[in-house]
């Protein structure tokens, strides 16, 4: 008669809830010594955004973009690709023209920030701005106050563009809407009127 090896189905089974009530608990375990918050915490940031200036509470991570717009209320510059690739969200540092979703708001203290808010004056368009309207250089908006942000930007260096330097200038901006002839003729129509050339 074959002798009976006493390790059963039942017995098997049984060792394997054991086991796995264990393999449980130390889980939990575990995940009770875990921190609560992971990561570093806010930090002031002062941002000088067109002329005034701004005291943040906000993670290092944070970047230009979320700061204007989540932060300051700021809703000109536009989050489209959030990838540094539209140039929907340009303002310019210091003079010169960046994308606001690549920068990390703490890399532009001490730097003054001009947005699309800050162009206009007294209640009046900037000549830029108006140049737009007047060219239909618009349709969806989203695009819009990154190129009239680039558009100022270039204009400061190139104060005398044709519309093929306007095109090379400008080519980090992108407008799904295509309305690329009329962007480039208010840009040169922008550069005349800045100088008095068609407006007093």
């Amino acid at each position: 008669m074959k002798k009976k090896s006493g390790f059963s189905r039942r017995t098997f089974l049984q060792g394997m809830g054991v086991s796995g009530g264990v393999a449980v608990a130390r889980s939990d375990a575990a995940k009770a010594a875990r921190p609560g918050t992971v990561g570093p915490e806010a930090v002031r940031v002062e941002l000088r955004v067109n002329g005034r200036i701004h005291n943040l509470n906000i993670e290092p991570r944070v970047t230009l973009l979320d700061a204007l717009r989540d932060h300051l209320d700021l809703t000109g510059a536009k989050k489209v690709c959030d990838r540094g690739a539209c140039g929907s969200c340009t303002v310019l540092l210091a003079g010169r023209p960046v994308y606001a979703c690549s920068v990390l708001a703490i890399e532009a203290q001490g730097k003054e920030i001009q947005t699309i808010e800050g162009l206009s004056s007294g209640g009046k368009l900037h000549p830029l701005q108006a140049a737009f309207v007047e060219n239909d250089a618009l349709q969806c908006g989203f695009c819009t106050p990154g190129f009239v942000m680039a558009a100022k930007a270039f204009l400061d260096k190139h104060p005398n563009p044709t519309l093929e330097d306007v095109r090379k200038g400008l080519g980090g901006n992108l407008c799904r809407c295509g309305t690329y002839v009329g962007i480039r003729q208010a840009v040169v129509d922008g550069s005349r009127d800045r100088k008095g050339g068609r407006r007093a």
